[in-house]
């Protein structure tokens, strides 16, 4: 590495650069900024794992060339003024947001995170699949950084804490940085010893490609086989896809930040959780969010009928046929405990 050094005129008596080091210094930092761009756009085919964690990065970096297909993708919702829209498009628009919206709730949340219930390895890699078709990263970071989110909720090293940090950060800023986007291992050894979901993390932009291609193709033969739907594969894949998406993405999202600002508390707890209806409503269940962190190994977070759930009867349904078990219930005594005053 070169270094630059100070040499004194012997006529003068003045000191000034070498000018030999100068060139070297300025070589290696352009060097440095080569290789860390290199590896953000490489990390966009395959994001890697970091066994150490995530502690060499500072706090609030964002990494805007790893972030450049995020950025495109919410740039790509614009262009449904160039495709139009059709019953078809919006139809399969929300089908896609409620099927992947309960993959993330009752699969990368209730199943990944925290191990509510049982079910089978072909099935967790099939939760998985359909989870990593979101555009949420793989299962493995998600569920890290919840399972690391719940250790230190609100507190500084919360990372997607509003108390702390604010409403963007917490919303949005905080999946942008450098810091977070490694899978810290450590905290998922339980799902790390299955090399199919380390594959799925590794490389978690290959089934939101494959799931994009398959929307534009289904669009393309729909405009052959059947133009009466009257829709075209532009709009299956700018609705299906991109806007599907990114309204997904945003109403998970807001589970990290508007939960622990705006609802009310039911139960004591250490941060700013709260429940919230409307929340509830469009996550299918995330909303009650108080209640979730007060008791966060229940399947269900909605602890009382009236509080909509509906992953929960999603959840439900498939243990009745076979293909999860053993969901985790809210004990009465714990659901009747530590409440506030009303």
């Amino acid at each position: 590495m070169g270094t630059t050094q100070l040499v004194e005129d012997t006529g003068t008596g003045s000191v000034h650069l070498n000018p030999a080091t100068i060139a070297p210094a300025s070589a290696q930092k352009k060097r440095s900024r080569w290789q860390s761009l290199t590896k953000s756009v490489g990390a966009w085919f395959d994001s890697g794992v970091m066994p150490e964690g995530v502690a060499e990065f500072p706090d609030f970096k964002i990494d805007w060339w790893r972030t450049l297909p995020f950025i495109l993708l919410h740039l790509s919702c614009l262009t449904v003024l160039l495709v139009g829209w059709s019953w078809v498009a919006v139809g399969v628009a929300v089908s896609l947001y409620v099927i992947r919206m309960f993959a993330i709730t009752g699969f990368y949340h209730r199943y990944f995170s925290h191990r509510t219930f049982r079910t089978s390895r072909f099935m967790q890699f099939v939760f998985a699949v359909v989870g990593n078709s979101s555009v949420q990263r793989g299962p493995l970071w998600w569920a890290a950084h919840h399972r690391h989110h719940h250790r230190h909720s609100d507190e500084n090293r919360d990372q997607h804490s509003a108390a702390r940090h604010g409403f963007l950060w917490s919303h949005i800023g905080w999946i942008m940085s450098k810091r977070n986007f490694p899978t810290d291992i450590r905290g998922v050894q339980d799902l790390a010893k299955f090399p199919e979901l380390r594959f799925l993390d590794r490389f978690d932009n290959l089934v939101p490609l494959v799931f994009g291609v398959s929307l534009f193709l289904a669009g393309w033969a729909s405009e052959i086989y059947a133009p009466g739907l009257g829709t075209s594969r532009w709009q299956m894949l700018v609705w299906g896809f991109c806007i599907s998406t990114v309204v997904c993405m945003h109403a998970t999202f807001s589970i990290n930040s508007l939960t622990h600002m705006f609802g009310s508390k039911r139960y004591r707890s250490k941060d700013e959780s709260r429940n919230n209806l409307w929340l509830a409503l469009i996550t299918l269940g995330e909303g009650w969010h108080n209640n979730h962190h007060y008791y966060p190994g229940a399947a269900r977070q909605g602890f009382y009928w009236w509080e909509i759930d509906i992953t929960y009867y999603g959840l439900w349904l498939m243990s009745k046929i076979g293909l999860i078990w053993d969901l985790n219930p809210v004990p009465r005594e714990v659901r009747e405990a530590n409440k506030l005053p009303a």
